[in-house]
């Protein structure tokens, strides 16, 4: 009787255990710039086409390697970087377990070209699904080229279930930003589909995170550093009114690797305490330098994971750092006042001569257009104007005279309850309303007929402004265009990673513009990670959500009054696009049983 246990081929073996190794393109690049490193590269030049399913190529001027070696490279296991058990517990190399090449390999079609320096021609490899179909010697410059084409031909399981063009790309932007922000002594330049995306010059560490950031974002950053006999930290921290709305922008680098630790990140979060609003996280680049004696890099095979030998004494030894630094520093956000003359000037430019009351409402006129605007006709009355612009008053006056006045006309009993809910009379009892789920929904309606109708409403400003964007952002900017100039956006492209906000949509209030940008891009790639397909529902998501008025914002009693109106002008006024409720109704049979009538 034959056995049913059986060795499984050496091809199929490789293809299984290149799924841990390669899981996307972003892991092939990070794989190969890791081998460029190791070489003592001092430029790397990363290319990829159509996200880096087509096109994966990776060049350096490192050390090269000889015939043999070369060959030898694409054999499971063959590494330079470790030979004896010991060195496992001292690894000074990104890469060590000597798995990359093999891994690729047998999921792709790979070129390998290779010189060292005492070389007077190169070595030419060919591999193709785990095979080396050529290896001859050609002329080609010192160091290592190695061009992946066609990743995953062979497993298409694994190719279908690759995710949007754009997610995949933005992995792969940031697995070069990364690797550009540990290593500024080398100069990096990254093409994608012909275009350039980043172009950086050696430099120093503070010079790299001010190319990547930007001037203007790294002028919001807070150095930090310590050294003590065991462990080191240097980096940047984000003061707390420059938190992010996800964890995106937080890079952790341990001896020049990119590591994901839950424990460091929590520490870090915990030294803000109350600084950060609820639903933000800190922006931080932090770099921790250990003895690699006292770390475990093994694992994983995508060398994200790190064990520490006294995980507890590292998390209070950042915590400590990061708490002491924000107590050291002037963290209040400064404010720029402009002169009475130029800001009546100013006023009178934007809206239309008649300046603004300096205690109204913030965004008032911007909602009072809207509401206009959007809220329809009945026959044979007047546009509902929203009447006199409502001043802050004692805490106990809930409503001024004449707003009750004004309400009174329209039928209506109406309350805005702390500046966060609506509270109005209905026949059958009282209705509770969120004021900025409920314009969420309104918005998200309108930009959904937006994108439906191709309808744009744009409001040009009087003055463009430019922003400076990460490379992410920058590339998620050209990725969204179309649908963002659909919005209202009018963008203009102005170097590699900076854009010029010529308009906006109408139901932005101006002023507003980079942050609204900024905060769309962040919550856009928010609800990325729970699972919004769609990229014109998650955008009208996105917009809806940071261009609604805020909790805190005051409002009249007109525009309570519009508010109401135009939700439940909507197909859905119930839920906000993200499935929070927004109207909450308390029946007058519940009233009576709670007050003891029934």
């Amino acid at each position: 009787m034959t056995g049913k246990i059986h060795i499984l081929r050496s091809d199929l073996a490789n293809k299984i255990a290149a799924g841990e190794v390669v899981q996307r393109p972003a892991s092939a690049i990070k794989e190969l710039i890791e081998n460029s490193l190791d070489a003592g590269a001092a430029s790397v030049f990363v290319r990829i086409e159509d996200a880096g399913k087509t096109v994966i190529q990776v060049v350096d001027d490192g050390e090269g390697m000889s015939e043999e070696d070369a060959t030898m490279a694409f054999r499971r296991h063959a590494t330079s970087k470790i030979s004896v058990p010991e060195d496992l517990e001292n690894i000074q190399t990104l890469g060590f377990r000597g798995e990359a090449l093999a891994s690729i390999g047998a999921v792709s079609q790979v070129e390998l070209k290779t010189r060292t320096a005492h070389e007077d021609v190169g070595t030419l490899v060919r591999v193709e699904g785990d095979e080396i179909k050529e290896a001859t010697r050609i002329a080609c410059d010192r160091g290592t080229s190695v061009t992946v084409r066609n990743l995953f031909y062979n497993t298409p399981a694994r190719r279908n279930f690759l995710k949007s063009q754009q997610t995949e790309r933005k992995q792969a932007t940031d697995v070069v930003t990364r690797m550009a922000l540990a290593y500024p002594n080398v100069s990096w330049k990254y093409e994608s589909d012909g275009e350039i995306m980043l172009n950086l010059a050696r430099t120093s560490f503070e010079g790299r995170v001010q190319d990547i950031v930007g001037k203007k974002a790294f002028d919001q950053l807070v150095p930090v550093r310590e050294t003590t006999e065991y462990v080191s930290i240097d980096g940047f921290i984000g003061r707390p009114d420059f938190a992010r709305r996800n964890r995106t922008d937080q890079f952790l680098f341990l001896n020049g690797r990119f590591i994901v630790n839950r424990a460091i990140n929590h520490a870090v979060f915990q030294a803000y305490e109350h600084l950060l609003i609820k639903g933000s996280f800190p922006f931080f680049i932090l770099r921790l330098r250990v003895d690699p004696r006292q770390i475990d890099v093994n694992v994983h095979p995508s060398k994200l994971e790190v064990k520490f030998e006294n995980e507890s004494n590292l998390y209070r030894f950042v915590l400590s750092v990061i708490r002491r630094t924000l107590a050291t520093h002037d963290l209040v956000p400064s404010v720029e006042m402009a002169d009475a003359e130029s800001g009546a000037m100013n006023a009178r430019l934007r809206f239309g001569g008649q300046a603004p009351d300096p205690m109204a409402i913030p965004g008032q006129i911007d909602l009072d257009q809207l509401f206009r605007r959007a809220r329809p006709l009945q026959e044979g009355v007047a546009v509902n104007s929203f009447g006199p612009i409502v001043r802050r008053e004692p805490a106990e006056r809930i409503v001024p005279q004449e707003a009750e006045h004004s309400a009174a006309q329209d039928g209506r009993a109406i309350w805005q309850v702390h500046n966060k809910y609506i509270l109005s009379q209905i026949k059958t009892g009282i209705m509770i309303v969120d004021q900025h789920v409920a314009h969420e929904r309104i918005l998200y309606e309108r930009a959904i007929a937006s994108f439906e109708n191709n309808l744009p409403a744009s409001q040009q400003l009087l003055f463009p402004q430019t922003v400076e964007l990460t490379p992410g952002d920058s590339a998620l900017v050209r990725d969204l265009l179309p649908h963002l100039e659909t919005l209202g956006f009018v963008l203009k492209p102005f170097g590699r990673n900076t854009v010029v906000i010529e308009g906006i949509p109408a139901d932005v209030r101006v002023g507003s513009e980079r942050k609204i940008l900024q905060d769309l891009l962040d919550e856009y790639r928010n609800n990325e990670h729970h699972a919004t397909v769609d990229a014109r529902d998650n955008l009208a998501k996105s917009f809806a959500c940071k261009a609604a008025i805020k909790a805190g914002d005051r409002l009249s009693v007109q525009e309570m009054i519009g508010l109401i109106d135009q939700l439940f002008l909507t197909t859905m006024p119930y839920v906000c696009p993200h499935g929070r409720p927004v109207v909450v109704k308390i029946s007058l049979e519940e009233l009576d049983k709670r007050f003891g009538r029934t």
